[in-house]
């Protein structure tokens, strides 16, 4: 199939309710534009709330986030249509580099080593078949590993966001919470945007009628008066233009975040690399839904998608943007449409590279009220934790037995709780880096000598589907059956 080649069905009309676009298919370009634009509103949310609460620039993210779109579509040759956003997995590994002193060129160098290691891991099953990711990384590993990076950034959002201005966060939170679960539809899979929205105009409401607010802020650590709503950057910030340069003070803080070169040191390093597991379990997920939906097989794909969104994140690491990852919202877009043309992945990856281009868009992201970021973590990070209980439970992993409880359940407590393990004065293994390799290493050990209990399959073999990057669990229609 031609990279840019597609054949125009159904008359360039809108297909009927049990007819599908399929991914080397397009409908008019009219109507190929417009649901480009919905896949731009679908991600747009979490591409750029999750820069902002990494400290990194939200229009750069935006605009390498439809660089790696296209370049993911190029690589798995156009079979598996997807937009490739902010991944929420890196979160933590950048709160903990932050909390050790780091900057975003340490978050970005130590994310880009994470996704040359997917790249790796996506050649090997490439030439090899998905048995070896199962294997190691078995539904009871993949699920422990999601929860504790989940739970781990619980002390972030008590310590950095909630105090700057609790009442703005719960309101917030509220109403992330009713709109995840009342709103139908489409607006339930754009909650997290939605919260954004209500709890800056909320802020603004609130500098109106109550005035400034005395408390801490994202750039300091003792409290400040100052309003919720500040946008002096905006006004001056231009309309067209590449992201600022990152500038940096003696110290190595950030002062201006913007594009910049990565850089690398090894303890930063390792505090990333348990969010490749996290990006596996994306991907794998989201190749199967895309096979279910249009009844394709895919499996001989699985390996492109790792190489697409690992080189995705490589290059918009190599400018200081975010790392990319495959997005459940645009699942949901597709399965709302019956459209799985890559076309319109092409259109709203372009729409993405053109708002990179206007400042002023990232100055007013950039602005996102600290009250309002605590209301969205305090729900996102729990439902990222959680996704890793939904793991198990979908996988039907046995905690009765001792093989599957006791190692991840010691890896759990030292993930979450951000227990240290100290080598030397320079080097140490702490929180979600410690708890994920004992994790994973416990649980082969232990499984490797324990009896199985007989009859009894100690864990499933597929890898699971989480969505880390998304707050939402809308079940995916497959083509032929209902999931109701």
């Amino acid at each position: 199939m031609a990279a840019f080649r597609w054949t125009m069905v159904h008359g360039g009309k809108t297909p009927g309710s049990r007819e599908i676009v399929r991914p080397d298919e397009r409908l008019s370009w009219g109507r190929t534009a417009g649901i480009g634009a919905q896949h731009v509103v679908s991600m747009f949310g979490a591409t750029f709330v999750f820069p902002v609460i990494m400290g990194l620039n939200p229009n750069l993210a935006i605009m390498m986030s439809g660089v790696a779109t296209i370049l993911f579509l190029l690589i798995v040759k156009g079979r598996i249509p997807s937009y490739l956003g902010t991944s929420a997995a890196f979160v933590a590994g950048a709160a903990a580099i932050r909390e050790q002193g780091g900057n975003s060129a340490n978050i970005t160098g130590a994310t880009l080593i994470a996704g040359l290691i997917l790249v790796a891991v996506g050649v090997i099953v490439h030439l090899s078949g998905g048995g070896i990711v199962r294997r190691l990384l078995p539904p009871a590993v993949t699920g422990a590993v999601v929860m504790l990076i989940g739970f781990n950034l619980a002390p972030v959002v008590a310590k950095a966001y909630w105090p700057q201005d609790q009442w703005i966060a719960l309101l917030t939170a509220t109403f992330v919470i009713i709109a995840a679960v009342v709103f139908r539809g489409f607006a339930s899979r754009i909650a997290i945007f939605l919260g954004l929205l209500f709890g800056y105009a909320l802020s603004w409401v609130f500098d109106r009628l109550i005035g400034p607010i005395t408390s801490i802020t994202c750039s300091s650590t003792t409290p400040v008066t100052h309003l919720r709503v500040d946008w002096s950057a905006v006004a001056s910030a231009k309309w067209f233009g590449f992201p600022a340069k990152s500038t940096f003070t003696a110290d190595g803080h950030d002062l201006v975040v913007g594009w910049h070169a990565p850089t690398f040191a090894t303890a930063f390093i390792v505090l990333m690399l348990p969010s490749v597991i996290v990006l596996i379990a994306e991907n794998a997920g989201h190749v199967k839904a895309v096979a279910e939906m249009t009844g394709e097989d895919l499996d001989a794909y699985l390996g492109r998608a790792f190489i697409g969104d690992g080189v995705g994140t490589v290059v918009a690491t190599a400018v200081g943007g975010s790392p990319t990852t495959t997005y459940a919202e645009n699942i949901g877009a597709m399965a709302a449409t019956r459209v799985y043309s890559t076309a319109a992945y092409y259109i709203a990856a372009l729409v993405a590279i053109l708002l990179g281009l206007c400042p002023k868009f990232g100055a007013i992201v950039s602005a996102t009220p600290g009250g309002v970021l605590g209301g969205i973590t305090v729900v996102l990070y729990g439902m990222i934790g959680l996704l890793g209980a939904k793991i198990w439970v979908e996988n039907r992993v046995d905690f009765s037995n001792p093989a599957n409880l006791v190692p991840l359940a010691a890896g759990l407590t030292i993930g979450i709780g951000d227990v240290s393990l100290v080598f030397s004065d320079t080097f140490s293994l702490s929180g979600i880096a410690l708890g994920t390799i004992v994790a994973i290493v416990l649980y082969h050990t232990v499984n490797r000598f324990a009896p199985q209990p007989e009859g009894v399959p100690q864990d499933a073999g597929e890898v699971p589907l989480p969505a880390p990057a998304s707050i939402h669990a809308n079940p995916v229609e497959p083509r032929g059956r209902s999931t109701r």
